[in-house]
């Protein structure tokens, strides 16, 4: 019996040894894996982008262009708003699967409402011959800001209060530089919360212009991202965490140089930094935050890439390259548009 004792323990101390001999396994970062595309009844190029869930999504698009799905993907409500079949929706706002707000870019300058899932479309906004519409953003279902290129040379920027049913102009908005305006490429050059309000530029200059008591007084601060030409700029924005904001960007003329197309702030976009490490890989239109896995992806015209500490480094993982990218409002998912009908969603 001692000797069935004595073997039990020298088993015991063996494992154990064993055990603490091994090599503790390297932490493994988790990378997204490619993008889920969907099926879609367009071939329109789409820029505007709000998903809800991971099943219920908004997009809009050129040739007047509106598209809805309930189900994740598998079928699409769509149609043209208001007979516009000539007029490019860049943006959109949803509320739920039955209100949702879109503004086009260029000439008409028009924001319009649906509240019956896309059946009918109300127009509540259309702006001077000079107006060119870049972006809107909500900061919950009752207020929200949107924005177009200098009228007037100065900002022009909208508001409403009651769910986009109405508009006004501010009439205390910052001047530009002559030839800085803003892009219109994913909706995404407009950040709002808490009656704050951050708008970015580009062009002969790229700037961030700020309000913390939504639009009353502005400042402006520099971005040391690529300028100087119409197609440079900040493109896109995105919240990290608090106080932390990244911007986008680049030459969208020279789609696959990474030349200063990245610039991020830490304290509420007071004051920009270039990336310690690499940037993204090209020219990109769109970034968000993925808090469910600490990701920020960013996209353009030749491909996908991702970032786990906060924006300093960048690796690509896709070839495919969206225009714009949206986290649902649930947090639960990432959503990508481009074009020749494109849509889908993060696979991880």
């Amino acid at each position: 019996m001692r000797n069935i004792f004595y073997l039990l323990f020298l088993n015991i101390i063996s494992s154990f040894l064993l055990s603490s001999c091994q090599a503790p396994k390297a932490h493994e970062i988790k990378a997204p894996l490619g993008w889920e595309i969907l099926d879609t009844p367009t071939k329109s190029s789409i820029r505007g982008l709000s998903p809800l869930t991971e099943d219920i999504a908004w997009a809009t698009g050129s040739n007047g262009l509106w598209m809805l799905t309930v189900d994740g993907g598998k079928t699409w409500e769509h149609g043209v708003i208001d007979r516009l079949d000539t007029v490019d929706f860049r943006d959109i706002e949803a509320f739920n699967a039955k209100t949702a707000v879109a503004v086009s870019a260029g000439q008409p300058a028009v924001i319009y409402r649906t509240n019956n899932g896309g059946k009918t479309w109300k127009k509540t906004y259309e702006g001077p011959n000079e107006a060119f519409l870049d972006g809107l953003s909500f900061e919950d279902k009752k207020k929200g800001f949107a924005y177009g290129d200098p009228v007037d040379g100065k900002l022009m920027v909208l508001q409403t209060l009651n769910g986009g049913k109405s508009w006004i102009a501010l009439s205390t908005t910052p001047e530009l530089a002559k030839g800085e305006a803003g892009f219109a490429a994913s909706g995404s050059g407009i950040l709002t919360k808490n009656n704050n309000i951050w708008i970015a530029s580009g062009g002969t200059q790229s700037q961030v212009y700020y309000s913390e008591n939504a639009g009353v007084d502005w400042k402006s601060f520099s971005v040391p991202i690529l300028q100087g030409e119409a197609s440079q700029g900040i493109f896109s924005m995105t919240f990290v965490k608090e106080g932390s904001i990244v911007a986008v960007g680049g030459d969208y003329k020279n789609p696959d140089s990474n030349n200063k197309n990245i610039a991020l702030s830490i304290d509420h976009g007071n004051t920009w930094k270039l990336p310690k490490g690499k940037g993204p890989s090209g020219y990109r239109s769109g970034v968000a935050y993925f808090p469910k896995e600490g990701w920020l992806i960013a996209v353009g015209t030749n491909g996908s890439d991702y970032s786990t500490d906060g924006g300093n480094n960048w690796t690509k993982f896709s070839d495919q390259g969206p225009h714009a990218i949206k986290l649902s409002k649930n947090e639960g998912t990432l959503w990508v548009s481009g074009a020749d009908g494109m849509i889908g969603k993060i696979k991880y």
